[in-house]
């Protein structure tokens, strides 16, 4: 049920992001966007470890994008729009009424997942950390050092000398 859940709101909130002008919303819902998926990984591959670090390197490349949109627009109003209050509040109440159709009591039943606790509770550590390199977390370990390399680039590029809102003054 939370799995479904976590999806149904992480697909609200990418939909409420393409509503979003400003940009310190926009900022607000990208951090509950990681929230969300840092625990629709948790729920995935039971390991809060990665997670936890999934979430820390977001919110890192999230503060590089702070500072550089307060540096650009530090004194942009923030403004209501009351047509996209309407389209996310009818986002919201759709979602969550496709979220209840959707439920099954058979989701409620925790048979498999005590077993799966009590399986990783006897396992070692290092099959722990082998788990990220095999199949089903690798891709998530892949889009992590992809994510990392992409954002090393943007950082370079935004925090040039030569040029940009972050350059020195003399």
């Amino acid at each position: 049920m939370s799995q479904l859940m976590f999806l149904m709101m992480s697909t609200l909130n990418s939909t409420i992001f393409m509503v979003m002008k400003h940009p310190m919303s926009m900022g607000i819902t990208l951090l509950a966007q990681t929230v969300f998926i840092c625990l629709i990984t948790n729920n995935t591959s039971q390991n809060a470890w990665f997670s936890y670090i999934l979430f820390l390197v977001f919110l890192g490349g999230m503060l590089v994008l702070f500072i550089y949109m307060t540096s650009v627009a530090s004194n942009e109003l923030f403004m209501k729009n009351k047509m996209s209050s309407f389209v996310i509040l009818i986002l919201m109440n759709g979602s969550f009424m496709l979220m209840f159709m959707l439920l099954d009591p058979m989701l409620l039943s925790n048979n498999c997942e005590d077993s799966m606790v009590m399986y990783k509770m006897n396992s070692s550590t290092s099959s722990l950390t082998m788990s990220l390199f095999n199949y089903p977390n690798n891709l998530l370990t892949l889009f992590m050092v992809i994510y990392l390399f992409l954002t090393l680039i943007v950082v370079v590029k935004i925090t040039e000398f030569n040029q940009g809102p972050l350059r020195t003054t003399d």
